[in-house]
C-alpha cells in the first residue's frame, strides 16, 4: 500500500478501518480538553466502558446476596474465573483446560518454577534473554538462589551482537545447543518490552524441547497483541499479565497456560491450595488434594472475583473482534506509524532510530538521536501519553482496538512541532 502522510489519507483508512467502531467502547484520557493519542497500552491498556457493569454486576451481588453470591446471582463467584478460561484459550493458542487464571505474573511465574525447574546436578542452567524485564532477572536469580545455586553460573543470558539491537534466532539457537544437557529451563520474553520484537517462539520452542530442557514463556507483551499457538507449539508452561493489551486494569489478575500432558501428572510438583481441588469434592473438606483436571489445579486461592470482572468483559472484547482482525489491524497501522516517522525525520533535522525489527507486535521503539528528555516532555504536555526508557527512547504501542490512522497523522504533526517549535 502506498501512504500519504496527510490527514486525508489518515481519516479515509479510518473509514474503511472494519474496527473503527470499537475506539468508541473505550475510555480515552484528556489533555487541554481533548482526548489524547494513547500510545501506552503496552503498559496500561484503556479501560473499556464496559468494564463498570462487570464490576457494579459484583459490587450489586455482594450488597444483595453478601455470601451467597459465591453461589447465586447471574455470575456465581465460587466459578467466576472459569468463564474466563475459553476466550482466554482462543487469544493464546491453546485448549481450554490448559488455562487459567491467578494471582499476578511474577507469583505465577514463581509458582511455576516449582512445578517446571527441577534443576539436577547435571541439568541445572536456565535460558533467558540479555536484560530480561526486572522482575524477570530478580524472579530467576532469586529462584536460582533458592535451589543453593549461583545465577552467575546457572543463568545464561542471551546476548545481541555487537552494534545490534535485536536478538538473532540463529544466535538463541545455537546457544541452546552449546548448553546442551546442562540445559534445564529456557524461559524468555516472547515480546521483548524494551526493543518489541517478537521472538520466534515455535522455533525456540522446538530446540528447547530437542534439548531436553522444558520451555516455558512470559507472554506480557504477547497476548492479546500477537500471534500465539501456544499448544501447538508444545510450550511447557507460560505466563502473562492482562493489563497491557488486554485492558483489565492496573496491576490485575494474570493468565496462566499449562501444557495438557503435564496436567494429571503425578510425580509433577506444585504449591497446593484448596482451590486447586477437584469442584465436586472442595466443600467436602477432605484432608487430601484432589486436582483439578485442569491448569486450576495450580490455584491455591478463590480468585479475587472483583479484578477478575474486569478483564471479562475485555475478553467479550476479543472473542467480538477475534485474535486475527486485531493482528490485519495491528499490522498496518503500526507500518503507517513508520511511515509517518520516517516522513517527520526527512522534514526536520533530526534522526530518529526504529531499534524494532520486522519480527514486531505492536511496538517501535525509537532512539530519539539529537533529541532527549525535553522532546518527550513536550509531547506528554500535548496530549501524546507515550513511553521513555533511558537513554532516549521513546516507546510507541498503538493498540489497534482503539488507536486510529488519524491518531498517527497528529502524532507526526506533533512530533514535528515539538523538534523545530511552535
Amino acid at each position: 500500500m502506498q501512504f500519504e502522510n496527510t490527514l486525508v489519507f489518515a481519516q479515509q483508512m479510518d473509514a474503511k478501518d472494519p474496527l473503527r467502531s470499537y475506539r468508541d467502547e473505550f475510555h480515552f484520557p484528556k489533555v487541554k480538553g481533548k482526548e489524547v493519542i494513547y500510545f501506552t497500552g503496552n503498559s496500561l491498556g484503556l479501560q473499556p466502558k464496559r468494564t463498570q457493569k462487570f464490576v457494579d454486576s459484583v459490587m450489586t451481588d455482594w450488597k444483595e446476596l453478601a455470601v451467597e453470591g459465591h453461589f447465586q446471582g447471574e455470575k456465581p463467584w465460587w466459578d467466576y474465573h472459569e468463564r474466563l478460561a475459553a476466550p482466554l484459550a482462543r487469544v493464546v493458542g491453546a485448549k481450554t483446560r490448559e488455562v487459567t487464571v491467578m494471582n499476578t505474573l511474577t507469583v505465577n511465574l514463581h509458582l511455576l518454577m516449582v512445578s517446571f525447574y527441577r534443576p539436577t546436578q547435571k541439568r541445572y542452567k536456565i535460558i533467558c534473554e540479555e536484560k530480561a524485564f526486572p522482575s524477570d532477572q530478580y524472579m530467576l536469580q532469586s529462584q536460582l538462589r533458592f535451589h543453593g545455586l549461583d545465577p552467575k553460573e546457572a543463568l545464561i543470558e542471551i546476548k545481541k551482537r555487537e552494534g545490534e539491537h535485536f536478538w538473532r534466532t540463529e544466535d538463541i539457537l545455537a546457544k541452546i545447543e552449546e548448553v546442551g544437557d546442562a540445559l534445564a529451563l529456557v524461559l524468555i520474553g516472547g515480546v521483548n518490552y524494551y526493543n518489541g520484537q517478537v521472538l520466534a517462539m515455535e522455533s525456540i520452542t522446538k530446540a528447547g524441547k530437542s534439548a531436553g530442557a522444558v520451555v516455558g514463556w512470559d507472554l506480557a507483551h504477547a497476548a492479546g497483541n500477537v500471534h500465539l499457538d501456544l499448544h501447538k507449539w508444545d510450550v511447557d508452561f507460560a505466563s502473562w499479565c492482562s493489563y497491557k493489551y488486554m485492558n483489565s486494569g492496573p496491576g490485575n489478575a494474570s493468565g496462566v497456560f499449562i501444557n495438557e500432558r503435564h496436567l494429571n501428572n503425578k510425580d509433577l510438583p506444585r504449591f497446593e491450595g484448596w482451590w486447586g481441588t477437584k469442584k465436586e469434592t472442595r466443600f467436602l473438606m477432605k484432608p487430601e488434594f484432589e486436582p483439578m483436571d485442569s491448569a486450576d489445579a495450580w490455584q491455591i486461592s478463590n480468585v479475587p472475583v472483583l479484578s477478575v470482572a474486569p478483564y471479562l468483559a475485555s475478553l467479550e472484547l476479543f472473542d467480538e473482534v477475534g485474535m486475527e482482525a486485531l493482528i490485519a489491524k495491528r499490522k498496518i497501522l503500526t507500518a503507517y506509524l513508520e511511515f509517518v516517522l520516517h516522513a517527520i525525520d526527512a522534514e526536520v533535522d533530526s534522526s530518529f532510530e526504529i531499534i524494532t525489527p520486522e519480527e514486531r507486535g505492536c511496538q517501535l521503539s525509537v532512539f530519539l538521536h539529537g533529541e532527549g528528555r525535553a522532546l518527550f516532555d513536550y509531547l506528554m504536555e500535548n496530549g501524546v501519553i507515550t513511553d521513555w526508557r533511558e537513554p532516549n527512547v521513546i516507546r510507541l504501542a498503538p493498540a489497534p482496538f482503539y488507536c486510529s490512522f488519524e491518531d498517527m497523522y497528529r502524532f507526526g504533526q506533533i512530533l514535528k512541532q515539538g523538534i523545530l517549535g511552535d
